[in-house]
């Protein structure tokens, strides 16, 4: 458990429980950029991102007195707006492609001219699942067995949608790499 002594972000908290309207509004003038941005890498789409935003922190907020100071502010919301995120494109039929025993992931060999625009748009034209995965794991460095979890999927679906998003990457990214 995370000391609470003189804890900023404990106290952010608990001026928030408070009704403190202030309080409320720099937590989410804090973490909005950054959950924005989860967001539309896993969604794929700006509105829906905003969307999922704006659902994300109604939950954050309707939650905040069951956040029990485990673990960092930062990475309760992250899970609570990932697990939203999930949800959404969940309802837009995503696919997971059930393939276990998939090898270990191979590490891609970028070059040094890649440039991030190609890469952001390779990874935004991934399949949904591709995404999730390859963001959750390469990008917010969450295990195999989180991403599972929180995705209520296999470890070995998890790992699979990995190896296929960078095999897709490879084939997207090929001429600029």
């Amino acid at each position: 458990m995370l000391s609470e002594a003189s804890n900023p972000e404990f106290d952010l908290v608990d001026m928030c429980l408070d009704g403190d309207s202030r309080a409320q509004r720099d937590l989410y003038d804090k973490y909005k950029d950054a959950m924005f941005t989860l967001c539309y890498r896993i969604c794929g789409d700006f509105d829906m991102a905003s969307d999922v935003l704006q659902e994300g922190f109604v939950k954050v907020f309707r939650g905040l007195k069951s956040f029990r100071r485990e673990s960092t502010l930062g990475a309760w919301i992250k899970t609570i707006v990932i697990r939203t995120a999930y949800n959404a494109v969940k309802k837009q039929k995503i696919f997971f492609e059930p393939i276990e025993n998939v090898g270990e992931e191979s590490v891609i060999q970028w070059g040094d001219f890649l440039q991030a625009e190609y890469l952001e748009k390779a990874i935004l034209s991934l399949p949904d699942g591709y995404r999730m995965v390859f963001m959750m794991i390469e990008v917010e460095g969450y295990a195999h067995k989180e991403v599972a979890e929180m995705l209520n999927i296999s470890v070995g679906t998890s790992k699979s949608q990995l190896f296929y998003a960078k095999r897709k990457l490879r084939e997207l990214l090929k001429n600029q790499i």
